[in-house]
């Protein structure tokens, strides 16, 4: 029984050792960090945000982020969510039964970005979001409300709610990349105009990806079906990028056909990994920015 009880408390200990603790506007938030060996010398850092009653070790766990910025060299943060009055963790992207929710996560993870930067030596001119249903939802936040902070995102299986869309018109446009089941049933991919579910609002995701090519000013569409590698996972990848935009950004949109609310790679559709074609995106801008000329990383007073 000792050897057994023993055991448990080093389990428990190796479990909560991993969260790093981080005090914003008096709440005491969490998240984990990772760098591999060798950053790559753009230095670059991802934010990858677990969805609704999930948390930050378990995205870890099933995204697999931590082997891809081992193999191409990017530093990775899982941020917490704080929890509801039912006890769930969340981020607080204002659905329509957290109406009482105050917590801050645009603040909370722009500091927390800030706080790695400067103490990680990293680029700030290439942080970027992806996440996982509620967390993709806040990816979509980022992008209206943090694109100074955020430099790209890559939501997957997640909406923008209605609300936060009528208050993006002013933002300045971002690179986007949505990866979505065409049968997911808790995010339907027709949308919640009229808030059916009880989530909120929110229009279909071909409308949300159409907005975001306008705003990015994208004059160029390129789809094509991806090769259907796992032909037993019931489902096949429809490629779409709006390409050619302001600063060359782009907007791309994956659909699995036959697909559900899905992270593709850890379930679902095993064609594609939805980390690693996340990270491919982030890649792709980041190439973009460098073949302009007038780009310099500059140290950005970072190490100061």
């Amino acid at each position: 029984i000792l050897i057994i009880f023993i055991a448990l408390m080093c389990s428990f200990f190796t479990v909560n050792a991993q969260y790093i603790q981080f005090e914003h506007e008096g709440i005491n938030r969490q998240y984990i960090y990772y760098e591999p060996l060798e950053l790559n010398e753009e230095k670059p850092l991802v934010f990858v945000m677990h969805g609704f009653t999930g948390d930050a070790s378990g995205i870890k766990n099933y995204s697999g982020m931590n082997q891809i910025a081992d193999q191409y060299g990017f530093a990775v943060c899982y941020p917490r969510g704080t929890t509801d009055s039912e006890g769930n963790r969340f981020w607080n992207v204002g659905y329509a039964f957290h109406e009482d929710e105050t917590v801050n996560d645009v603040g909370f993870l722009t500091e927390l970005a800030s706080y790695l930067q400067i103490n990680h030596g990293l680029n700030p001119d290439f942080t970027f979001a992806t996440g996982m249903s509620n967390g993709g939802e806040m990816c979509y936040m980022l992008a209206c409300q943090a694109n100074d902070t955020f430099k790209a995102v890559a939501p997957v299986a997640g909406m923008i709610l209605q609300d936060i869309l009528d208050e993006c018109q002013d933002s300045n446009p971002i690179p986007l990349f949505e990866i979505h089941g065409s049968e997911d049933n808790v995010t339907p991919i027709s949308g919640d105009p009229n808030n059916n579910d009880g989530w909120g609002a929110y229009p279909s995701i071909p409308f949300t990806i159409n907005y975001f090519s306008e705003k990015n000013e994208c004059s160029t569409l390129q789809t094509e079906t991806l090769p259907d590698l796992d032909p037993f996972d019931g489902s096949y990848v429809v490629s779409e990028k709006h390409l050619n935009g302001i600063n060359n950004n782009e907007v791309w949109y994956y659909e699995i056909i036959g697909g559900g609310h899905d992270w593709p790679g850890a379930w679902g559709n095993m064609d594609i990994n939805a980390g690693e074609e996340a990270w491919l995106f982030f890649q792709k801008h980041i190439d973009d920015i460098l073949s302009n000329n007038n780009y310099s990383f500059l140290n950005k007073s970072i190490y100061v």
